[in-house]
């Protein structure tokens, strides 16, 4: 009967995803998926496959153009989710960084 009743409550219950970032080991958070989605798609299509790669500023700049304004209104929060989701792919495998350049460069994974 919980269910019932808590199903009821929240009848559209948004889809989550779980990342993980390289900076802290151990730490997970849920995140909507949807935005997660996007971000992703719109870092990955950023960020160049051959080094150097892209300082934050650059991947940030590179990628926001392709954040739908329907999830990102006039770029709201659009710096925190490429980031969250940089550290994620990251902690994946999926973005490189150099850390021997200053400033730190990242790049898709060969």
């Amino acid at each position: 009967m919980g269910f019932l009743v808590a199903a009821a409550l929240h009848p559209q219950t948004e889809r989550r995803v779980k990342v993980t970032t390289v900076n802290v080991p151990g730490f997970s958070k849920s995140l909507s998926a949807d935005k997660y989605d996007a971000a992703k798609a719109a870092l990955l299509k950023a960020l160049p496959r051959k080094a150097p790669g892209l300082s934050q500023r650059e991947m940030f700049d590179a990628a926001k153009p392709h954040l739908p304004a329907t999830l990102f209104p006039r770029g709201a929060k659009a710096e925190w989710w490429l980031k969250s989701v940089q550290l994620n792919l990251e902690a994946k495998g999926i973005v490189v960084r150099d850390p021997k350049l200053k400033p730190l460069r990242w790049r898709r994974a060969k």
